[in-house]
């Protein structure tokens, strides 16, 4: 008996963080702002709160773990600044290992300059939600209170990633009018009859008003060291310049009541039962087009919002999982008869007559499967038939792609007589094979024993500067073939996109001597070698967006070492979407290239596409790192493609030729 007891206990030691973890909310919805015009104030979030608490009950969370904040809410305590921060700080003392939290903020938003941030984005703005008791001074960006700052929701959420918690967020709120820093009034925020007033959430400084600011009584916890974000989700109602509405929904329906339109499709899209937060972002996007374009119709001079997303998207929804469920993609599709447009093309991977399978949702959350082929492709887009088995099906249905494998022109093909080792790993549509043919293979490996392992570079794409190199051990191995199946796939990206040019897209390779700059060329115009650096000068990459439009941006390369280093998005946070700027008010950012310094071989890919609409974004297979111990996926929606034809690319594929420190030769 006492055997038993013993055992019983330990497995409750072993089980304890899985067996007792919680699932955990807090819903915060500032309809007043009760120092401010009523004419500013929300009808909605009271709403949004509500509908997405009893969403959340359905999900499993029970009623004792949702927190909830807001006013006109029966028992719900007023969401003001300093009870914002205290239940953040009851929520986190709460969390421990292996819990589940999510953040939901619904109301106004605005922007501000903020000179003293970690990380100052393209706009050089700070995005800020404002609670039920804000106040400021009119005209001063700097001064206001009772509003929480993107910096401040940073600090909460690195909190909670230190406790292993995965955080989850969604902000149902927009952060201003637009890019315009002008002080004249805004736009109505209520628009439209009274019966089906469409209110616009999202309010510049110049419209607040209240008096002298008051400082803040609770900070968020100090950062300290960034944890990775592998635990880590947020979703977002619009981009940073865009503003979101609130109107009845569901559109024409009796029971139609005034919601923010993403809670709203947040709460629809979880009813077809999303295994992962990819899913659910899909289900979102499906359900924004048609509410837009009423939008557009009815407000034709309004910029009307993408949703944004980033995280681990492909984590499993409400669950504390860092490992992603699946590291493969998944494009949106849109049926018309019996033919499919797949959201995706060569840019992202996908290859002419490449076997795909084509999913369905229904609207009780069932999938169902078919295999297909795809017929025609382009750079950005793809087509192909509906499979016969799943034409019957209805056209509330959800579609989406998903390949079946890598296509074999991007993998590389090892020539050995063994077989590769184990663990090889790589991110879509990246892969590693061994050749079929040896006069086809584009790497020889010969296993040296104690002497270690030789890769002879045979392909062009890697260069003639140096063609073999000694590793020591199968892990250095494994890191060299990997980088090298990376590097083939960059050239091929940048070959599908050559000499592609995006109006008001720059990208220049600046030379920095201290904090002089020497010289700048345009990537475009950098041949396809990096210029030679003198002692003590460095490279930095100085890209600036003026195109009126936000962009799909990725920056990365591979060093002389052959690790891959990832620029843009990096591991900080970041987004792969480049905010949106003009000629007066450009967006623009430095990115410095330390790995890019060192002597020996290297390559720097720069891509940019406009964004498109209520869509996934463009990563173009590169956006995460193959070395990464955790798939970090971050996706944004985006504004209407350029009319006619094939979007614009803009691609450049640069090399660093030096010797190497050790005089050796480097594949």
């Amino acid at each position: 008996m006492l055997g038993l007891q013993v055992l019983w206990m330990l497995a409750l030691l072993v089980c304890g963080s899985t067996a007792f973890a919680t699932q955990r909310a807090l819903l915060v919805g500032v309809s007043e702002l009760v120092n401010q015009p009523q004419a500013l104030w929300l009808q909605a979030p009271r709403n949004d709160v509500m509908l997405m608490r009893d969403a959340l009950l359905k999900q499993g969370f029970t009623a004792p773990d949702i927190a909830v904040l807001a006013d006109g809410v029966p028992g719900a305590a007023l969401p003001e600044s300093q009870a914002i921060h205290e239940a953040l700080a009851r929520l986190l003392a709460q969390s421990a290992s292996g819990d589940f939290v999510l953040l939901y903020f619904s109301g106004h938003g605005t922007r501000l300059r903020d000179v003293a941030k970690r990380y100052q984005e393209p706009d050089g703005l700070s995005e800020n939600f404002l609670a039920r008791d804000v106040r400021g001074t009119l005209g001063a960006d700097a001064a206001l209170s009772g509003d929480l700052r993107d910096v401040d929701f940073d600090a909460w959420i690195q909190a909670f990633l230190a406790k292993n918690v995965f955080v989850a967020s969604v902000f149902d709120t927009c952060s201003a009018n637009s890019m315009t820093r002008g002080t004249g009034d805004a736009p109505a925020t209520a628009e439209g009859p009274a019966d089906d007033e469409v209110r616009w959430r999202g309010l510049r400084t110049t419209q607040l008003a209240g008096g002298a600011s008051t400082a803040r009584s609770l900070s968020p916890p100090a950062t300290g060291e960034v944890v990775p974000r592998a635990r880590y989700v947020a979703l977002f109602a619009s981009e940073s310049h865009q503003i979101t509405p609130e109107l009845r929904l569901p559109r024409k329906a009796r029971s139609a009541r005034p919601q923010g339109l993403l809670t709203w499709a947040v709460v629809e899209s979880l009813a077809r039962k999303p295994a992962t937060w990819r899913d659910l972002f899909d289900g979102v996007l499906a359900l924004y087009p048609p509410v837009i374009d009423e939008l557009a119709q009815r407000f034709p001079t309004r910029e009307l919002p993408s949703p944004v997303a980033e995280g681990n998207l492909d984590a499993p929804l409400f669950a504390n999982s860092g490992a992603p469920a699946s590291t493969r993609p998944v494009w949106g599709a849109q049926r018309s008869g019996d033919s499919l447009a797949v959201k995706a093309g060569l840019l992202d991977g996908l290859a002419p007559q490449q076997e795909v399978r084509v999913l369905a949702t229904l609207d009780d959350g069932t999938v169902r499967r078919a295999p297909a082929a795809i017929a025609q492709i382009k750079l950005g887009g793809a087509w192909l038939a509906v499979p016969a088995a799943l034409k019957d099906l209805p056209g509330s249905a959800f579609w989406s792609v998903t390949p079946v494998a890598e296509p074999a022109a991007t993998a590389l093909r090892v020539r050995a007589d063994k077989p590769l080792p184990a663990g090889l790993s790589l991110d879509y549509p990246a892969a590693i094979r061994l050749a079929d043919d040896p006069a086809s293979a584009d790497v020889r490996w010969t296993d040296l024993g104690p002497a270690g392992h030789r890769l002879e570079a045979l392909a062009p794409v890697f260069g003639t500067a140096a063609s073999t190199v000694v590793v020591p051990d199968v892990v250095a191995l494994r890191r060299r073939l990997q980088a090298l199946a990376q590097l083939k796939w960059l050239a091929q990206l940048q070959a599908h996109a050559r000499g592609g040019q995006l109006d008001g897209f720059d990208a220049a390779l600046e030379v920095w001597s201290a904090d002089r700059l020497l010289r700048s060329v345009p990537v475009a115009e950098a041949a396809s070698v990096l210029p030679a650096l003198r002692a003590g000068e460095r490279v930095r990459l100085n890209v600036r967006n003026t195109s009126g439009r936000s962009l799909d941006l990725v920056i990365t390369g591979i060093d002389a070492r052959g690790a891959l280093q990832a620029v843009y998005p990096d591991g900080a946070g970041e987004t792969n979407r480049f905010k949106r700027g003009t000629p007066e008010q450009p967006a623009v950012k430095r990115f410095d290239l330390p790995w890019l310094d060192a002597a020996g071989e290297a390559r720097l890919l720069v891509m940019a596409v406009p964004a498109a609409p209520h869509s996934a974004p463009r990563l173009f297979g590169v956006a995460t790192a193959a070395q990464a111990d955790v798939s970090e996926v971050r996706v944004r929606g985006g504004q209407p493609p350029a009319a006619g034809g094939e979007r614009k690319v803009f691609a450049a594929l640069l090399r660093r030729s030096a010797a190497a420190p050790d005089g050796g030769a480097r594949p």
